[in-house]
């Protein structure tokens, strides 16, 4: 039987965790044109950056009326990223102020988030989501460069699927609908991003830890590699 994936807004700050992980590295290559394709693209300016907005899926043979099933517009807001300790957190203002916990720099058990027991060289996830209804845009405040795990679409996913894009400073980071990822994670210790999506904010979640009893190890000082993902 599928897993059960929802995840409600309690869980994302106190997910269960089994008492066993595996650590599967993700690799890290270089974002450009050519290495996002069918992912995203790159954005130098995040005015001119178009969301793609999808129309509301049908349960029925009947077809949607022309010009209806997408207009929900956008939604834009702040998206902060912070360490607290071994403890990686998020807040997106777009969708309600939402904060999430992302990860940790070591193993989740041993974390404190008063004080930092571990080198901040990683991000160790314990989950993914798409969005079905729209497109998503991240551009960094201060220019920061920054890393976008990301999988192709399709509910089979695995942890062995993700790629890590390291994108350099000065630009943003556009992802089409359906595309996995887990927000984007700066190689500052903290840092603000201006985020534009679907305001219908649909969510599909997958969380590794449970289903594959696994975290996705994603490095944050690195160097990429100049070649295309596997």
């Amino acid at each position: 039987m599928k897993p059960t994936n929802a995840i409600d807004k309690a869980g994302y700050l106190a997910p269960e965790l089994p008492e066993k992980l595996g650590i599967v590295d993700v690799p890290v290559v270089r974002a450009t044109d050519e290495s996002l394709r069918g992912y995203g693209r790159l954005v130098t300016d995040p005015k001119d950056c178009k969301i793609e907005i999808v129309p509301w899926p049908v349960a029925g043979w009947r077809g949607l009326d022309p010009g209806t099933g997408d207009e929900g517009g956008l939604t834009a807001g702040e998206f902060d990223f912070w360490w607290e300790g071994d403890v990686m957190l998020g807040k997106n203002h777009a969708v309600g102020s939402n904060e999430y916990l992302f990860g940790w720099s070591c193993d989740p058990k041993a974390a404190r988030r008063d004080v930092a027991t571990a080198p901040r060289d990683r991000v160790l996830l314990w989950h993914a989501n798409y969005h079905p209804d729209g497109g998503q845009m991240f551009f960094p405040g201060n220019g920061e460069p920054f890393l976008a795990p990301l999988a192709l679409p399709g509910d089979d996913v695995k942890p062995e699927d993700f790629v890590a894009f390291y994108v350099d400073g000065g630009r943003g980071l556009y992802i089409h609908p359906d595309v996995w990822h887990e927000a984007v994670f700066p190689v500052a210790e903290r840092a603000r991003f201006h985020d534009v999506q679907g305001k219908v904010h649909g969510r599909v979640s997958c969380s590794f830890a449970k289903e594959f009893g696994a975290l996705l190890a994603v490095p944050l000082r690195i160097e990429p590699e100049g070649r295309a993902p596997r």
